[in-house]
């Protein structure tokens, strides 16, 4: 019993340590620009590996600048695509993760329904009934997730998708707010989220796809690509798509409703 207690101990002092070294690497960013995340970490590895062992090319882009250097626009509209409620909440939307769960839950149900119906309807042939249950896609889960939140996860945590990374995010994104003005979160954010294969911050997708330096972006260029955010790496082949263009008009004519810190 007492090495039960013993290994529950180091547990909890082990949890606490590495809490404590998040609160310090937060704290330094007060004063020092992060030049990588854990996630841009992951992704040079998974590049260059894949380098090594195939014939695709390593590129990699990546340049920090100063918040004053990034342009008004791309600032307005990546609020307006993801978080227009930055400004004012304290990390966490509690509205929208309570609107991403009932609609992940009604996801699941349908796709839990669709399961039953086909199971009931090739009852007598199972063989069938395995190969149409295989083809059920998963629902896509709808995160509800602030740019502070994403910050969070991208800075320090792993790509996992599982409850205690989930619960490791949120604490880690009211510790952001604790510690951070909302300027310098949303400055690090803009400078390490990803815009494409190995392209990593505002410069760097400026120069990618407009050619020219992210204080020039104009409204429009900037929508676009605050729309590519969710999936850069599938938007990074697809500059043509009519949803893009579409969806980029739209956060044109929302930006003027959000004001950047």
């Amino acid at each position: 019993m007492k090495s039960v207690g013993r290994w529950l101990l180091w547990v909890v002092l082990a949890g606490v340590a590495l809490q404590l070294f998040f609160v310090g690497r937060i704290a330094l960013m007060l004063v020092v620009d992060p030049q990588s995340t854990a996630f841009m970490r992951s992704e040079a590895w998974r590049v260059a590996s894949e380098s090594l062992t195939t014939d695709k090319t390593w590129r990699w882009s990546s340049q920090w600048v100063d918040y004053a250097d990034i342009s008004p626009n791309l600032k307005r509209a990546v609020m307006a695509s993801e978080d227009a409620g930055f400004p004012e909440h304290g990390g966490v939307d509690w509205d929208a993760l309570q609107s991403a769960w009932q609609k992940n839950e009604r996801r699941q149900a349908q796709v839990e329904k669709r399961a039953e119906q086909i199971e009931k309807k090739l009852a007598n042939k199972p063989e069938a009934a395995e190969a149409a249950l295989k083809k059920i896609q998963p629902p896509k889960v709808v995160g509800g997730s602030t740019i502070t939140q994403q910050l969070a996860k991208n800075l320090l945590l792993s790509g996992e998708r599982n409850l205690l990374r989930k619960g490791q995010e949120l604490v880690l994104a009211l510790v952001l707010e604790a510690v951070l003005p909302k300027q310098r979160i949303l400055e690090i954010y803009l400078n390490s989220v990803e815009w494409g294969e190995g392209i990593f911050g505002a410069e760097a997708a400026a120069q990618r796809y407009f050619n020219k330096p992210a204080s020039k972006l104009s409204a429009y260029e900037a929508a676009r690509l605050a729309v590519m955010l969710p999936s850069p790496k599938f938007f990074e082949t697809r500059q043509g798509s009519a949803y893009l263009s579409r969806r980029a008009s739209t956060i044109v004519a929302r930006m003027g409703d959000v004001t950047p810190p």
